[in-house]
């Protein structure tokens, strides 16, 4: 078991000790086995780099390095660096919702710092082939965090107000929900139109591909 960094340096130093190695090697390295492909396993990069590089939060909800305040999101993008994706952020309370503030929000806490993991990852690519690329720390900057809390609330308005079923991955300039269910079966409780309780597909939330492009053009001048 690797232990957590004790502080954002060491963090760093691990990320950058990633960067150039493919995922094969870094499975190898943890005595890991690759799956063939992520259709049953979709968090398995994400999971694998958290065991890499310390991280202890689990599924708890705060960040996956507690003791920095920093969360690891993994990011797939093509030869071009453009995010072949939207990212998942973490689950979305469908009930008692009313009193719920963005500041005290999971998605608001998850995304204060976060650690960028960029993979090349073309499908076209055995997983085992795929490339780390250099790891970077970015918050989100007051326009950012505008538009997110933005999104945020005017979703979390349609929940409250019965409006689960209405909303689409179109909802939302930078955040949107979608559903997150391994199957059809996974039900979980929400609020209908009438106000009325029913059961629906658990959902998410996602950062829009067109965000972190943006990110990335920041960071990296793409």
């Amino acid at each position: 078991m690797i232990l957590p960094p004790v502080n954002v340096a060491e963090l760093m130093y691990r990320a950058q000790q990633l960067a150039g190695l493919t995922l094969g090697e870094v499975a190898a390295n943890l005595a890991l086995t690759l799956p063939q492909d992520l259709k049953r396993d979709k968090g398995m990069v994400g999971q694998m780099l958290e065991q890499a590089l310390g991280a202890s939060s689990g599924s708890k909800a705060e960040p996956d390095f507690p003791q920095l305040g920093i969360e690891l999101k993994t990011l797939p993008v093509d030869s071009s660096g453009k995010p072949l994706e939207s990212t998942y952020v973490c689950v979305a309370a469908l009930t008692d919702l009313s009193l719920q503030r963005w500041q005290d929000s999971w998605v608001c806490r998850k995304l204060q710092q976060v650690l960028w993991v960029p993979v090349w990852a073309e499908r076209r690519l055995p997983l085992a082939e795929r490339v780390i690329g250099s790891a970077f720390l970015w918050q989100p900057d007051p326009q950012q965090q505008r538009l997110l809390q933005q999104d945020w609330e005017e979703l979390m308005e349609l929940i409250v107000l019965g409006g689960i079923n209405e909303i689409r991955g179109a909802h939302g300039k930078v955040l949107q929900l979608r559903p997150k269910a391994a199957n059809a079966k996974a039900l979980t409780a929400a609020v209908g139109s009438d106000g009325q309780p029913i059961q629906t597909l658990p959902r998410g939330f996602y950062l829009k591909a067109n965000f972190t492009a943006e990110i990335l053009q920041r960071q990296f001048g793409i």
